[in-house]
C-alpha cells in the first residue's frame, strides 16, 4: 500500500469495521459530506484541518497518520499551505523526524529555502528550538555556497541554541561562528557580538573581547548617530534587542571588564569614566533610557571601588562593601573579587564573608538587564570557590579543602579546563590536610577528569 494512501484506506476500513455510513462519520468527525466524499475517492489533497478532523474522528493520538502525511503533501501539488502548519504541529508534538523529511523533499528545490528559512524564524521565536535548530541546520546547508545575509542568520541561530554549560564546546561554536558576524544585518550584529563575548569571557580570553567590545563600538555608533539624524523611524528596520545606545554603553563595560582581567586598572577607569556620563549623549529621555543609563552609572560607582581596590588600595574595602550591600544582584561579583584582592594583599575579610554569607552561593540569574547569564554565574562560582580556597589555606583552615572539591566538581560539569587544572593543583598542593573522605572524592573526580580528557581524544583523533 502506498503512504499516500495509507490515511483513506485506513478510514474506509474504520468505517467497515464499526458498520459506520458517511453522516455518521460525518457527525462524529465534524467534516461536510463533499469533503469526505473527496477524501474517501482521493480526487484532491487532504489539508491539514482535514487530518485532524478525520484522526480525532477515528478517535486516534494526534500524531497517527503523521508519517502518512509526509507522503501526502507531495502526493499531488507541493503547497505550503498544508506544509506549513503541519511542521507547526510537529514541532509542538516533537515529531522533528516528520519534519526531517518534509525539509529534505522540500530542499530538493533550493526556490523553498527561503519559505523554510521562514518557518524556522517562526519556530525559534516561539522557543521550539530543537525543530529550528533541524531547519536551520539544512538551509545553511543549501545555501552554503551563497554569502547571504541568510545563511549568516542561521549559523548565527544555531550558535545561540547550541550554547550550553560546556565551555570548551561553546568555545569551538563561536570560532566557527565568527566567520558569519560581518554578514548580518547590524542589528543582529550587535547582539551576536554581545553573545560571543560572553563566550570568551568565560574562557578568559581577554584580548578577544576587547576586539569584539570595540567593534561592537564601532557598528553601534555608526547605527546610532544615523538614527539621530533621520527625522523618522524606518518602520521596516530590523530592531536590536536593546536600544542602540546601550550597546555603546556595554562596549565601554566589556573593554573596561578586558582591561581588568589583564590587569590593567588605569586603562580600565579610563572605560569607567566612559559608561559613567550616558546622561550627557544619550537623546533619548524615556524612562527606559533612565534605568538604562542608571544602571551603567551604578556599575561605574562599584567597579571604581574594585579597581582601586585590585590596584592595592585596601582601605577602601569597607566602604566598597557598604556600597554594594544596596545593590542586591552586584553583592556576588563584588565578593569574588574582594576574595582575590584578600589573595593578593594578604587582607583578613572574615567579617565581610560573613556579613553575605546569605549570597555565596549566588541565587539570582541575572540583574534587571541580563549580564550574567546562569553559566556565566556558574564559571565565576567555580573560580570563586578556588580562590575561596586559597583564602582558607593562607588562614590555615583545613575546611578548605571542602571549596577546592565543590570547585573542582562543578567545573567538571562545565568542562572548564583551566579551573579543574587549579582545583587539581591546588588539592595536590594541600593534599596533607585532606581527610580519608576528600582523597575518596578527590580520586573520584580524578577518575572523571580522565575519562573527559579521553573522550576529547577519541574527537579530536575523529576529525583528523
Amino acid at each position: 500500500m502506498e503512504p499516500e494512501y495509507l490515511i483513506r484506506e485506513s478510514l474506509i476500513r474504520y468505517m467497515r469495521i464499526n458498520n459506520m455510513n458517511h453522516s455518521q462519520f460525518l457527525e462524529q468527525s465534524g467534516l461536510n459530506s463533499g469533503t469526505l466524499s473527496r477524501i474517501l475517492q482521493g480526487s484532491k489533497p487532504i489539508s491539514f484541518r482535514q487530518l485532524g478532523a478525520i484522526t480525532a474522528g477515528m478517535g486516534l493520538a494526534e500524531d497517527f497518520f503523521f508519517d502518512a502525511y509526509v507522503a501526502e503533501c507531495f502526493a499531488f501539488s507541493v503547497s505550503m499551505r498544508r506544509i506549513r502548519p503541519f511542521i507547526y504541529h510537529c514541532a509542538a508534538l516533537g515529531r522533528v523526524d516528520c519534519i526531517e523529511q518534509i525539509v529534505r523533499r522540500l530542499l530538493d528545490d533550493l526556490s523553498y529555502s527561503a519559505a523554510l528559512f521562514d518557518i524556522a524564524e517562526e519556530l525559534f521565536a516561539s522557543s521550539q528550538q530543537q525543530a529550528a535548530a533541524l531547519i536551520y541546520v539544512h538551509v545553511s546547508e543549501a545555501e552554503k555556497y551563497q554569502h547571504s545575509e541568510r545563511l549568516a542568520v542561521c549559523k548565527y541561530r544555531l550558535f545561540r541554541i547550541g550554547l550550553s554549560e560546556d565551555m570548551e564546546e561553546n568555545v569551538r561554536a563561536a570560532n566557527l561562528f565568527e566567520l558569519y558576524v560581518n554578514r548580518l544585518n547590524e542589528a543582529d550584529q550587535l547582539d551576536a557580538l554581545k553573545q560571543l563575548m560572553h563566550v570568551f569571557g568565560m574562557v578568559h580570553k581577554w584580548a578577544k573581547v576587547d576586539e569584539l567590545a570595540k567593534e561592537m563600538h564601532r557598528v553601534a555608533t555608526i547605527q546610532y548617530d544615523l538614527q539621530c539624524l533621520s527625522e523618522h523611524t524606518d518602520e521596516g528596520q530590523r530592531r536590536t534587542e536593546r536600544p542602540l545606545y546601550y550597546y555603546i554603553l556595554y562596549a565601554y563595560l566589556a573593554r573596561s571588564t578586558a582591561s581588568e582581567e589583564c590587569g590593567d586598572y588605569k586603562r580600565a577607569l579610563d572605560f569607567v569614566a566612559l559608561y559613567s556620563n550616558g546622561e550627557s549623549w544619550v537623546q533619548e529621555t524615556g524612562e527606559e533610557a533612565r534605568r538604562i543609563i542608571g544602571q551603567f552609572s551604578e556599575w561605574a560607582i562599584a567597579n571604581t571601588y574594585l579597581y582601586r581596590l585590585m590596584s592595592g588600595d585596601v582601605e577602601v574595602l569597607d566602604e566598597y562593601a557598604n556600597y554594594i550591600a544596596s545593590q542586591e544582584d552586584e553583592i556576588f561579583v563584588a565578593v569574588r573579587h574582594m576574595v582575590q584582592a584578600a589573595n593578593r594583599y594578604g587582607c583578613n575579610i572574615d567579617s565581610i564573608l560573613e556579613r553575605f554569607s546569605a549570597y555565596i552561593p549566588y541565587q539570582a540569574d541575572q540583574t534587571e538587564y541580563g549580564e550574567y547569564k546562569p553559566e556565566i554565574l556558574k564559571e565565576g562560582y567555580a573560580q570563586f570557590l578556588s580562590d575561596l580556597a586559597v583564602y582558607h589555606l593562607n588562614q590555615n583552615e583545613d575546611y578548605a579543602m571542602k571549596y577546592i572539591l565543590e570547585g573542582l566538581e562543578l567545573s567538571i560539569t562545565m568542562n572548564s579546563s583551566k579551573i579543574i587544572i587549579t582545583c587539581m593543583t591546588l588539592f595536590e598542593q594541600y593534599r596533607d590536610r585532606a581527610d580519608l573522605d576528600a582523597k575518596k572524592k578527590f580520586k573520584k573526580l580524578s577518575n572523571e577528569v580522565n575519562r573527559l580528557n579521553a573522550e576529547k581524544s577519541v574527537v579530536l583523533l575523529g576529525s583528523l
